[in-house]
C-alpha cells in the first residue's frame, strides 16, 4: 500500500507485533477510501496525505488523539475497547460502566435506564467508578463478525428518554425520546474490556456545569488544539455545581454569562443556587458559593472571591434592563418568505404577534452575536413602524444585546441597512437587522406590514435561518423582554445610555443621520461630478419619484444637496405611514404620477399631447427603496433591458473600471434573457437562479465567506425592478439609477452635441445584441386553492416536447430546480417552466411577497435577432405567445381571473 510502508516502520518501533500492525492496515486501508476506521462513533473522511497521518504518530481520527499503547492493547486481546476515566462529582449523571450478573459482560449504564428510585445509587462515585468518555476502539475483523453473527444489525440497548417537544420549556407537550448509545454495544462483544485514561484524553460536556468549566481558564488549548486542564490544576478538575432550573439549557448559561466566563484555574469547588449572572473579570479561588433567593437574576459583581459564601438576595439588581419571561403560545402562518414575514398590520398589531416571531429569530441565532452585540433596528417608515422598533429594543435587550442602532425618526431603507451593516464603523460591527418592511405592498392600518432579518453580511437570512425561525415560531411558549427599558426618541439624533442598578450592565442606543453611510458608499462608487454635469445641461431634465416611501431623505441628499439638482425635481419624497394612500410599487400600474409626467401610458407606449415639456429622463422607487424602474421621454425601459444595459456599459462606472471589469452577472430565472448576451459577448460568468435576492448574495461572497471562485464585480437583477452589484447584498433602487445617469453622462460628454437619450441608449443596444420582448401579468389576490391547483396540474404534466401551440414548439417544459455552485443548497419548485424551440419562454410562478390571496406571476419572453423587427410594441409581439400560455395554464379555469391585475 502506497505510503503504508513507512508509517508501518512507526509502528514496529513502538513494539507491535504483525497482527496488530494488519489491522492497523486494515483501518489505514478504510481510512484512505473514505470508509469508517478504526473508531466505531462515527464515519472518518477520506484523508490521502500519508504526512498528516505521520504527524500525528499513530492518529486515526484526530479528534480523539488513539494513542500507539491503547491500540496494541486493543488488537492483542479485545474485540472492544472502551475508554473511561474516574468519575468526580461532575460526572456523576453520567453513563457508567456496570457489569450484567446474568453473563457477567460489561455494560453501558445511563441514567434514563435506572428507575427514579435507583437514582441516588446510580450516582454513587464510589460504588460505580467508572465513566465512558465515548472514546471507542474496535477490531473491524471482530465487528465483521459480529454483524454476520447477528444477520446485519448489531442489537444495542433502546434507552426511552423523557423529554418535551420543546427542549427550553418544560411545561409544553411531554414525549419520550428512543435512543441509543454506542457504547452501549460493549455487551455484544465478547471478552470486551475497557481502559482507564487520563482526562488528558478528553474533555467531557455533558451539562452546563462541564462547558463553564471548559470555557474557564482552568483548561487550555494545546499547540495542536486540544483542550487540556491547565498546568496550574495539577490535574484537578473544578467541581461545578449550577442550579439546574436556571442553568439546564446552553441558552440559560450564554445568558447568564453574556460572554464574562469567571476565572476558575484556582478554584476548587464552585456551587451556584438561584438566577445569577456574571460581571466581566470575576476571579474565583477556593470553595465558593454563590446564592440568589430572588427572582429577579442578580449579577455577580467584578472581584476576586475566595473561600467564601455570596448572598446576592438583597442586592439591587438590574432595573431598567430587568429580564422578565412572558408566556405565549405558537401563531399559525408566521413562515418567511422570499423577503421575511409580511402580513395585514392588523395582524401584526394583534398580542404577541410581532414578539413571537422576534424571538422565534433571536433563538435562531448565535448567542456569541447576541451578547454584548450590535443590532441594527429600523423600517420604510409605514404603519406600526415606530411602535414596532420599541418593541425590538426591549426585546434585543433581553436578549443581550448591547448597541441598537436606529435611523433617525426609525427610517433605513432596505439598501442603506446593508450599507450600514458592511460599512459603519468600519464594517463587521453589527451582527445583523431587523428591517420592518413590507417593501412594494401598500401601508397603513388597514394594508401590510412586514419583518425580514438580514445577516453579518448585510444581506437577506439564508433558508437555512429561515427555516430555522419558522420552526421557532411553531414551538414558542414564552419571549423575553425589558418591560421596563424606556422607549427611545427615535427623531432626535443621539446615543441614549441605560444602566442597570448594579452598574453591571449599560445599554447604548444610537440614532444616527439615516442617509449618511449609504450616500458614503454611493459617492464611493460613482462619479458624482460627471452626474453632476449632465444634471447641469440645459437640454437634460428629470424626475424622481419616491412614491412618499422611505427613499425621500436619501434622494433629497443625493439629488440636491450632492448633485445640485432642483427640489422640483423630486416627486412623493416626503415619508409617509399610508405612502400617500397609494400602492408604493415603482411599475406602469402603479407609479401613474410618473408615467404621465415621462408620456407613457400602463402598457409602456409612448403618449403624445401633453402641455409640459416631458423630461428626458425619469425614475421612481418603492416603499422601501429596494426596487426601481427606469423611464427615458416616452420610452419605458424593462428591468431585464435596464440591467442588460448596465452590464453592458459597467465600466463607465469607477468601481468596476477601477477593478478591471465585470466578472460576473446573474439573473432571476423569470428574468429576460437580456443580460446572458451580454455575458456571452464579454466572456464572463453568467448565473440563473430562483428569485430572492439572497441567491445573489451567495454568488457575490463566493470568493470572501466560501473560498472559492471570485465573481465580483459582479451585477444581478430581477424582473420585479431590483437591480443592483456587490457593493452591498439587496438590491438598490438609488444605485441603479445613479448607474443609468452614468451611462447617459458617458454618452454625453461632448459639450453642446445634442442629447443622447434612454431611447437612444436602449435602441442601440438592441442593434447589437438583439431584443428580449418580454411582459409579465400579475394576477394578485387569487384563492390560493385554485392557484395551487393551477400550477400542480403543469407541474405534474407529462413533457410537451415536440408539441406545436399557435406557432410555438415545445421544446422542455419542468419545474426549475436551482442547484448552488457555491454552498451546495439544492432549491427545487421555483416555477414552471415552458422553454420553446425559438428560444421563447413563458413562465407561471406564485409569489411569496403577497399578504391577501396567492398573487400568480406569468413571466412572457420573445426574442427577436438583431437583424429582425425591433420597433413593435411589446403587446404586440407578444399577443400570441400569451395566448399560448394561458391555454397551457388554464389559468381562467383554475382562478376565474379573466384579465390580469397589473401588466408590466
Amino acid at each position: 500500500m502506497t505510503g503504508f510502508a513507512a508509517f508501518e516502520a512507526k509502528m514496529l518501533a513502538e513494539g507491535l507485533s504483525q497482527a496488530a500492525i494488519k489491522a492497523f492496515e486494515y483501518s489505514y486501508s478504510a481510512l484512505q477510501s473514505g470508509a469508517t476506521g478504526m473508531i466505531g462513533e462515527s464515519t472518518i473522511e477520506s484523508v490521502n496525505d500519508i504526512d498528516y497521518l505521520e504527524g500525528r504518530a499513530g492518529s486515526i481520527r484526530e479528534s480523539i488523539k488513539p494513542d500507539v499503547s491503547l491500540l496494541k492493547k486493543t488488537v492483542t486481546d479485545k474485540p472492544f475497547l472502551m475508554e473511561c476515566c474516574e468519575r468526580t462529582e461532575n460526572d456523576k449523571k453520567g453513563g457508567h460502566l456496570a457489569r450484567r450478573l446474568a453473563d457477567q459482560r460489561l455494560i453501558l449504564r445511563e441514567s434514563a435506564q435506572c428507575e427514579s428510585s435507583d437514582e441516588a445509587q446510580f450516582q454513587n462515585i464510589d460504588k460505580h467508578r467508572y465513566f465512558n468518555t465515548n472514546n471507542l476502539w474496535i477490531r473491524l475483523d471482530k465487528l465483521s463478525e459480529e454483524l454476520k453473527k447477528q444477520g446485519g444489525l448489531i442489537k444495542l440497548p433502546m434507552i426511552k428518554n423523557a423529554k418535551t417537544v420543546d427542549p427550553k420549556d418544560a411545561s409544553s407537550t411531554p414525549v419520550y425520546q428512543l435512543e441509543t448509545a454506542m457504547g452501549a454495544a460493549i455487551e455484544c462483544f465478547a471478552g470486551a474490556g475497557a481502559v482507564c485514561v487520563p482526562r488528558t484524553r478528553f474533555a467531557p460536556v455533558k451539562k452546563c456545569d462541564d462547558l463553564l468549566l471548559l470555557r474557564s481558564d482552568a483548561y487550555v488549548v494545546t499547540d495542536d488544539f486540544r483542550l487540556v486542564l491547565a498546568p496550574q490544576t495539577e490535574g484537578r478538575a473544578t467541581t461545578v455545581s449550577l442550579d439546574s432550573k436556571q442553568y439546564k439549557l446552553v441558552q440559560q448559561l450564554e445568558a447568564a454569562l453574556r460572554g464574562n466566563v469567571p476565572s476558575l484555574v484556582n478554584c476548587s469547588r464552585l456551587t451556584i443556587k438561584g438566577n445569577v449572572g456574571f460581571a466581566a473579570d470575576v476571579v474565583f479561588e477556593g470553595d465558593v458559593t454563590i446564592v440568589n433567593n430572588a427572582k429577579e437574576q442578580k449579577t455577580i459583581l467584578s472581584g476576586r472571591y475566595a473561600n467564601q459564601t455570596i448572598d446576592l438576595t438583597n442586592q439591587v439588581g438590574l432595573g431598567k434592563l430587568a429580564v422578565s419571561a412572558v408566556a405565549t403560545t405558537p401563531i399559525d402562518g408566521q413562515k418567511p418568505g422570499t423577503s421575511g414575514l409580511r402580513k395585514k398590520t392588523k395582524v401584526f398589531m394583534q398580542p404577541n404577534y410581532l414578539n413571537n416571531f422576534v424571538q422565534a429569530t433571536f433563538d435562531a441565532l448565535p448567542a456569541k452575536d447576541l451578547l454584548q452585540g450590535t443590532l441594527v433596528v429600523s423600517g420604510d417608515g409605514r404603519f406600526y413602524n415606530k411602535e414596532a422598533i420599541q418593541t425590538i429594543i426591549k426585546m434585543a435587550v433581553a436578549s443581550g444585546v448591547d448597541r441598537i442602532w436606529i435611523g433617525q425618526n426609525g427610517l433605513l431603507s432596505t439598501p442603506a441597512v446593508s450599507a450600514v451593516i458592511r460599512e459603519r464603523e468600519g464594517g463587521a460591527v453589527a451582527f445583523g437587522a431587523f428591517i420592518l418592511t413590507a417593501s412594494h405592498n401598500p401601508g397603513g392600518i388597514d394594508e401590510d406590514f412586514g419583518i425580514k432579518y438580514n445577516c453579518e453580511n448585510g444581506g437577506p437570512a439564508p433558508e437555512k435561518l429561515t427555516d430555522e425561525i419558522f420552526h421557532n415560531t411553531k414551538i414558542v411558549s414564552s419571549y423575553k423582554i425589558a418591560a421596563a427599558f424606556p422607549d427611545v426618541d427615535v427623531s432626535v439624533v443621539g446615543k441614549t445610555a441605560v444602566k442597570s442598578d448594579d452598574a453591571s450592565r449599560t445599554v447604548v442606543v444610537e440614532v444616527f443621520d439615516a442617509a449618511e453611510d449609504h450616500v458614503h458608499l454611493l459617492k464611493s462608487i460613482f462619479d458624482f461630478g460627471a452626474i453632476k454635469a449632465l444634471l447641469a445641461r440645459d437640454d437634460f431634465s428629470f424626475v424622481y419619484d419616491c412614491m412618499s416611501g422611505v427613499q425621500g431623505p436619501y434622494a433629497h441628499r443625493v439629488f440636491v444637496d450632492e448633485l445640485g439638482a432642483s427640489p422640483a425635481s423630486l416627486i412623493n419624497a416626503t415619508p409617509l405611514e399610508d405612502f400617500g394612500g397609494h400602492h408604493a410599487d415603482p411599475n406602469l400600474t402603479y407609479a401613474h404620477e410618473l408615467t404621465h409626467l415621462l408620456g407613457v401610458d400602463a402598457k409602456g407606449v409612448a403618449v403624445y399631447g401633453q402641455a409640459k415639456e416631458v423630461p428626458a429622463f425619469g425614475a421612481a422607487c418603492d416603499g422601501d427603496a429596494d426596487r426601481n424602474m427606469i423611464l427615458g421621454s416616452r420610452f419605458f425601459v424593462t428591468p431585464s433591458d435596464s440591467l442588460a444595459v448596465i452590464a453592458a456599459n459597467a465600466n463607465v462606472i469607477p468601481f468596476f473600471r477601477k477593478k478591471g471589469g465585470l466578472r460576473g452577472v446573474a439573473r432571476s430565472m423569470p428574468t429576460s434573457g437580456a443580460v446572458d448576451l451580454v455575458a456571452a459577448k464579454l466572456g464572463i460568468s453568467l448565473f440563473e437562479v430562483p428569485t430572492g435576492w439572497k441567491f445573489f448574495g451567495n454568488l457575490m461572497d463566493s470568493k470572501a465567506v466560501y473560498n472559492k471562485e471570485d465573481y465580483t464585480p459582479f451585477i444581478c437583477g430581477e424582473e420585479s425592478f431590483g437591480t443592483g452589484s456587490n457593493h452591498i447584498r439587496e438590491k438598490d433602487g438609488m444605485w441603479a439609477v445613479l448607474a443609468w445617469l452614468s451611462i447617459i453622462a458617458s454618452k454625453n460628454a461632448t459639450p453642446g452635441a445634442p442629447l443622447v437619450s434612454v431611447q437612444n441608449i436602449v435602441e442601440n443596444h438592441w442593434a447589437t445584441y438583439g431584443r428580449n420582448y418580454y411582459c409579465r401579468y400579475d394576477y394578485e389576490g387569487v384563492e390560493k386553492a385554485g392557484a395551487d391547483k393551477m400550477v400542480a396540474a403543469m407541474a405534474s404534466s407529462p413533457s410537451l416536447a415536440g408539441q406545436t401551440f399557435h406557432g410555438f414548439t415545445v421544446k422542455v417544459n419542468d419545474e426549475f430546480t436551482y442547484n448552488d455552485p457555491v454552498d451546495g443548497s439544492v432549491s427545487a419548485h421555483q416555477g414552471v417552466r415552458y422553454i420553446f424551440t425559438d428560444g421563447s419562454r413563458v413562465i407561471f410562478r406564485l409569489s411569496g411577497t403577497g399578504v391577501a390571496g396567492a398573487t400568480i406571476r406569468m413571466y412572457v419572453e420573445k426574442y427577436e435577432a438583431a437583424s429582425g423587427n425591433l420597433s413593435q410594441s411589446a403587446a404586440d409581439a407578444l399577443k400570441t405567445l400569451i395566448q399560448v400560455g394561458l391555454e397551457l395554464s388554464q389559468l381562467e379555469h383554475f382562478t376565474g381571473r379573466k384579465e390580469p391585475t397589473v401588466i408590466t
